[in-house]
């Protein structure tokens, strides 16, 4: 199964950080927040990305181009050729990762439109976002979706109130309230999985700027077609400041719960 990750926004409500960088190349600890993200879906033996760039996109492409001098220990002889030696162990020898240029302004329901036709195997795959981490049991996650026999199965979490909240008839959704007054419901956590016959029934229409979680979603939702997970565990976006120092000081104190690696 493959893992496709939203990488290409350009992350105005956080530029007080970082206007320099994609969202997703954010640093936590020493790595960018996209790798944690990748780490996460690795561990549950998912290994095969699809990166839907946009904004700043080449210093994605520059992380991965240059991926183990970057994240290494090394020796080399300055004048000698083929003198680059690697100290460091790597574990992530066995990814496959397809960085595809998804346009600069485009939006998230045209990204995932123009990244169809690596999914043409794919009878499902799992989809997230570059600006957030979770412990979310992706095994767990992909079977429910599986058993569902649904297009799509979303991830609900509890978050702050400035999320619109689910709306649920049993495992289902049925629609969204997007200014709640109070946040004591679930909301879209990213961390989906989504059916490969979705993508031209829904995101193929024509319209050049489809906005998935506006537009495609809730049209998914109205066939009853979207299912819901709950996730009652750890899960944070990076939407301000506070929040990615939040991030990093979970890391620095090693008490990061999304590091399930």
């Amino acid at each position: 199964m493959k893992v496709v990750i939203l990488c290409g926004g350009q992350g105005s409500r956080i530029k007080d950080v970082s206007d320099i960088i994609p969202k997703p190349m954010l640093p936590i600890g020493d790595k960018p927040m996209l790798w944690h993200i990748m780490k996460m879906y690795a561990h549950y033996g998912l290994k095969d990305f699809i990166l839907c760039l946009g904004y700043k996109g080449w210093i994605i492409k520059e992380f991965f181009l240059n991926y183990y001098a970057k994240t290494s220990d090394l020796s080399l002889t300055l004048g000698t050729q083929n003198s680059l030696i690697y100290h460091s162990k790597n574990e992530e020898t066995d990814w496959h990762v397809t960085l595809a240029e998804t346009g600069e302004e485009a939006n998230t329901g045209q990204r995932v439109w123009a990244i169809r036709n690596y999914l043409k195997d794919c009878e499902h795959f799992c989809f997230t976002y570059g600006d957030g981490v979770a412990n979310v049991d992706i095994n767990d996650l992909v079977k429910a979706h599986k058993r569902s026999g649904l297009l799509m199965t979303v991830t609900g979490v509890h978050p702050s109130g400035r999320f619109g909240e689910i709306k649920m008839k049993g495992n289902r959704i049925c629609g969204f309230n997007e200014k709640p007054n109070v946040s004591a419901g679930l909301i879209n956590g990213g961390f989906m999985v989504i059916s490969r016959k979705a993508i031209e029934k829904y995101f193929g229409n024509g319209k050049q700027d489809l906005i998935l979680e506006s537009e495609i979603i809730p049209r998914i939702v109205k066939d009853g077609q979207v299912g819901i997970y709950k996730h009652g565990g750890f899960w944070q976006c990076v939407d301000t400041a506070r929040e990615y120092h939040q991030l990093n000081q979970l890391w620095a104190k090693q008490k990061a719960p999304w590091k399930i690696w």
